[in-house]
């Protein structure tokens, strides 16, 4: 931690970029709860990420103390394999005109939001935050990891160049309010969510789960990731990486149950092998984390309850 960190002020100006996604919020949130009445949550009709211009002039008028990064271009594994080009195209141009746009407008302190996915598919277990180009990537997710991996060196860079303090945070799988449940470009929890919803609603006696269920895959509830990030920048962490996990996994066999449980359907599991199952293991060490005194407060069993709450609210929206 650097000396030269003051703690955040309530009254500090605090802009969340990507403030409407599922990340973004869950800081606003918790940033709104912690009693920081400056929070600048800007919607994409009012400032598109993509527009360089837009980007660095919206910096330049309101200079924010803090920037969290919490915007970008996501998606599951079909996704991620279908928009390879969108999925580094975008994500370079969102963080690329944020960081520097940062820099130039003088921004100090700011957390750039990455992936677990920047880690090598086969790292050794739990995966600690040197083993960061130390293998292959997943080449399902590369483009996007390789995006990610580009804003982090680019918050390093900035930080050898100029003294910024411009850190990174890696989350683990994330789920909660405000995920998207579209089939096609979902991650695997909220698509499980939808999908035993579906099947109840049908009376289906069985749903499909992707790939063999044996993969293993740890989740954290949005709402820790934002009380960690705020943490962090509360305590003046200047990294430059760290991860942000829940410190313990599961199958997807065993999460398609529990999901089964919250929804309340009642039928089978069936594998569809012919999709793929991506990395065999994925579980960060978040060692470094729980050691500032930093723990995650909702279980999983209670965050797949709380996810199901907020996707019955929204389709009856």
């Amino acid at each position: 931690m650097s000396a030269r960190t003051a703690p955040m002020a309530r009254d500090a100006t605090i802009l969340v970029a990507g403030a409407r996604g599922m990340v973004g919020s869950a800081i606003v949130r918790r940033l709104q709860t912690g009693g920081y009445s400056r929070v600048l949550a800007p919607a994409r009709a009012e400032l598109d990420l993509q527009d360089q211009s837009a980007v660095h002039a919206y910096l330049a008028e309101h200079r924010p103390d803090y920037l969290f990064i919490a915007a970008a271009k996501v998606g599951g594994i079909q996704a991620n394999n279908t928009y390879r080009a969108e999925f580094l195209y975008q994500n370079l141009c969102i963080q690329n005109n944020l960081i520097h746009g940062a820099h130039l407008a003088g921004v100090q302190r700011l957390m750039f939001l990455g992936s677990s996915c920047i880690y090598p598919k086969l790292a050794p277990q739990p995966i600690r935050e040197d083993h960061l180009l130390t293998g292959l990537l997943e080449p399902t997710n590369e483009p996007y990891a390789i995006a990610k991996i580009a804003g982090i060196k680019m918050c390093e860079a900035y930080n050898a160049q100029y003294g910024r303090q411009y850190t990174s945070a890696m989350p683990t799988n994330l789920y909660g309010p405000n995920d998207n449940y579209d089939l096609a470009n979902s991650h695997v929890l909220p698509a499980l969510i939808r999908k035993a919803h579906e099947a109840k609603l049908r009376g289906d006696a069985e749903y499909v789960v992707w790939g063999t269920g044996a993969p293993l895959r740890e989740f954290l509830y949005v709402d820790d990731l934002a009380d960690a990030c705020v943490f962090l920048m509360e305590r003046g962490f200047d990294g430059p990486l760290i991860n942000v996990g829940a410190g313990a996994d599961v199958s997807i066999a065993t999460l398609a149950g529990l999901v089964m449980r919250a929804v309340g359907f009642t039928g089978r599991i069936v594998y569809d092998r012919s999709k793929p199952d991506g990395t065999p293991r994925k579980l960060m060490d978040s060692s470094q984390l729980n050691a500032m005194g930093w723990q995650p407060r909702i279980g999983l069993e209670e965050g797949i309850s709380r996810a199901y709450q907020d996707f019955l609210a929204r389709a009856a929206a």
